[in-house]
């Protein structure tokens, strides 16, 4: 059996959908919130896998998040000694900002289901597993690529939906662990009052086909691994 983390940084946020085929590769899981006393002590390298997931703070509001400092150089190391590493949305703009790369504003809210293009390496990645698949997507912030990685996906708006660094790490803009789980509720809290029957329809009609893509493209990757 091996050990898995996942970093939750709002519990509405979890590991959803990629809890299954996480556990079904073998990974015993354990959660940590950013808010717990333990947080801080955490080591975050013996870990066999850490997943880092979402969260509605941007990376460069550290002065009303103290934890982010903490979080970022301690996945530095994580990620300089190759460790296997996933990140989800706020989790991906962390890999970027533990790597040097810059996260600020975006263009807008890229909010609601729709698909990724994948370039020739995503349509070579395990991300295959979700052309053409509406996925959910729910940001508002965006990250320049850190170096030695390999873009993924893209969309018209953020361009910068998906890399990875090798076999090891994986950083995903995009949440395509969302589309059965009943936190989504709380999501919806946080959106515009006229959009939110809209997002409901769509998280209804196209979430358990994202949900199931999403599966496949991590059992995929952490096959890999």
């Amino acid at each position: 059996m091996f050990t898995g983390l996942i970093i939750r940084h709002v519990p509405y946020e979890g590991i959803a959908g990629f809890r299954e085929p996480i556990e079904a590769a073998g990974f015993a899981l354990e959660r940590v919130d950013v808010g717990d006393a333990g947080f801080a002590s955490i080591d975050f390298l013996s870990p066999d896998l850490l997943v880092l997931m979402g969260g509605p703070m941007g990376v460069y509001e550290r002065a009303g998040h103290p934890w982010i400092d903490c979080e970022i150089v301690r996945l530095a190391e994580r990620i300089a000694c190759g460790l296997p590493t996933l990140g989800v949305c706020l989790g991906a703009q962390m890999i970027a900002a533990a790597m040097g790369a810059e996260v600020r504003k975006g263009p807008g809210p890229e909010i609601g289901f729709g698909p990724v293009s994948l370039n020739d390496a995503g349509a070579d990645s395990p991300l295959r597993h979700v052309a053409d698949v509406p996925v959910l997507h729910w940001h508002g912030d965006t990250f320049d690529l850190p170096e030695g990685v390999e873009l993924l996906a893209s969309t018209m708006a953020y361009p910068h939906q998906a890399f990875r660094r090798g076999r090891n790490l994986l950083a995903l803009q995009f949440h395509a662990e969302m589309g059965e789980d009943p936190r989504f509720e709380a999501w919806l809290d946080g959106a515009e009052d006229h959009a939110r029957e809209g997002l409901r329809a769509e998280h209804d009609a196209l979430g358990p086909g994202a949900v199931a893509a999403g599966r496949r493209m991590i059992a995929e990757w952490l096959g890999q691994l």
